[in-house]
C-alpha cells in the first residue's frame, strides 16, 4: 500500500488544491493532507479552521484524511509510514522552489520520493496568497475556493460589519 502526503499551509485551501488532492487520491492508496504550521508566518485562518476547511473539501474522497503538524515533513512521513510527497506546481517558479525542497527531503530521507502534479490551466493563477489579498480587499473569491471558505469569509465580513 502506497501512502502519500500533500503538505502546505493551505491558508486557505483553494479549488486548485482540491484538484491536486482529487488527482493524487486516484494515484495512491492513502493520501494525507497535512497542514504545516509555519513558525515564520501568521496565518489568516487558524490551523484548526484550515483543517476543518480541508476536511469538508475532501469529504468525497474516501482514501484521504487531514492532519496538522509542525517540524520536518520527512519525520512526519517516517512516523506515518508514507513514502511519497505530492506537490502541485503552477509555474516554472514553483518548480524551481519545489525541486530544491525535494532534493533536501531526499537528502534527509532517501526512501522518500516527491512527485509533481501540474495544476490545471484554469487554476494556474490561483494561490492562497492571492486569495488572502482578495479577502482583505473584499474581492470576489467565488469559483476560486471551496464553498466552506466562501461561507467563512462571508461570516467574518458580516461579523466585522456589525462591530
Amino acid at each position: 500500500m502506497t501512502k502519500a502526503v500533500c503538505s502546505g499551509s493551505f491558508d486557505p485551501v483553494t479549488l486548485g488544491h482540491v484538484d491536486i488532492f482529487e488527482r493524487a487520491s486516484r494515484m495512491f492508496d492513502d493520501l494525507t493532507i497535512c497542514v504545516f504550521h509555519n513558525i515564520h508566518k501568521e496565518g489568516m485562518f487558524p490551523i484548526e479552521q484550515r483543517v476543518a476547511f480541508l476536511e469538508e473539501s475532501v469529504r468525497h474522497l474516501p482514501n484521504v484524511r487531514v492532519d496538522a503538524f509542525s517540524g520536518l515533513l520527512t519525520a512526519y512521513m517516517v512516523q506515518h509510514g508514507a513514502s511519497v510527497i505530492v506537490r502541485g506546481v503552477r509555474s516554472v517558479k514553483d518548480l524551481e522552489y519545489e525541486q530544491n525542497e525535494a532534493y533536501m527531503n531526499r537528502h534527509l530521507q532517501p526512501g522518500i520520493d516527491t512527485i509533481f502534479l501540474l495544476t490545471r490551466p484554469d487554476y494556474s493563477y490561483v494561490s492562497s496568497s492571492g486569495i488572502r489579498e482578495l479577502i482583505q480587499f473584499h474581492g470576489d473569491i467565488h469559483g476560486l475556493v471551496p464553498t466552506c471558505v466562501e461561507r467563512a469569509v462571508a461570516e467574518r465580513a458580516t461579523g466585522i460589519e456589525r462591530k
